[in-house]
């Protein structure tokens, strides 16, 4: 990606070094047991963990954030795409007669606080709505390189693009009415409606990149099937197949490789967000 000249954000937080929290009384077993959890219900492991813990999570107390240091390339580079979302969706918000409230994105290491409870290295990149903030441990890159076999700038580039989505479903209620309806469905359904609210992400990321690339040409070749790539190395039964050797289609939350690809694809070749409701496609 072509981003040396692109701006960085403002709306980092850097809380690496400032020692983070533990995990308390939770301890290495609490945190596997959320995942588990988490992965079999679809329940947000962070709500997990707060539940575990026992802990309010309005006294947590993040440490102190900074800026990243001028020669963390990998902070910076997070902080250009930062930049290029929010110079994205605040003129498409504004082309709809709409004005757009960015996210922050909070770098960190092993664990901190969230609105959402305290958030793990382990759970990956993620958004919490209670605080509209995107958090992300850079370690992620190297394993989704490394284990996932998807390197590349725009691939990495795509993971944050896809966090903010999900604050572009939060900010337009789309995420409160999955929300109020998932509490209300079964498993099987409920997890559907997870698959549903994490395809929009994908294509919203989609509409990003094409966006982004109009405005400022940023894409060099091979940049699209990095992110392609990245798309396919998470999908839900990509991941069950090496965790456990099986897949089980209801158990999904994410999304089949196949459409997470088609529906980053969508939105990449329509540059259009209302290509991106996934909740009256027939067929994902």
């Amino acid at each position: 990606m072509r981003m040396d000249d692109y701006r960085e954000s403002d709306n980092i937080e850097d809380r690496r070094g400032g020692g983070g929290v533990g995990v308390g009384g939770v301890g290495i077993g609490g945190v596997i047991l959320a995942l588990v959890v988490s992965y079999f219900t679809g329940i947000n492991p962070m709500t997990l963990l707060g539940i575990i813990e026992q802990t309010p999570i309005a006294h947590q107390q993040a440490p102190a954030a900074h800026k990243p240091p001028a020669n963390d390339e990998s902070a910076r580079f997070v902080s250009k795409v930062l930049a290029s979302t929010e110079d994205v969706w605040t003129e498409t918000f504004r082309q709809n007669g709409q004005r757009y409230e960015a996210p922050k994105l909070v770098l960190f290491t092993g664990a901190t606080p969230t609105a959402c409870g305290t958030g793990q290295t382990a759970m990956g990149p993620f958004y919490c709505p209670g605080d509209h903030k995107v958090y992300i441990d850079l370690a992620f890159y190297r394993e989704l390189k490394e284990r996932f076999h998807a390197p590349g700038e725009f691939a990495q580039a795509y993971v944050v693009a896809h966090e903010v989505g999900h604050h572009i479903q939060n900010l337009l209620g789309i995420a409160d009415k999955v929300h109020r309806a998932r509490q209300q469905a079964g498993k099987a359904e409920g997890n559907a409606l997870s698959v549903r609210m994490e395809l929009q992400a994908d294509c919203l990321a989609g509409v990003w990149g094409k966006r982004t690339d109009t405005m400022k040409k940023v894409l060099e070749p091979g940049d699209l099937e990095a992110a392609l790539t990245a798309a396919t190395a998470i999908g839900d039964d990509r991941l069950q197949q090496q965790a456990q050797g099986r897949i089980v289609p209801e158990s999904f939350t994410h999304g089949t490789s196949e459409q997470r690809v088609r529906w980053f694809k969508r939105g990449f070749d329509s540059g259009d967000m209302n290509q991106c409701n996934t909740f009256k496609a027939a067929s994902l």
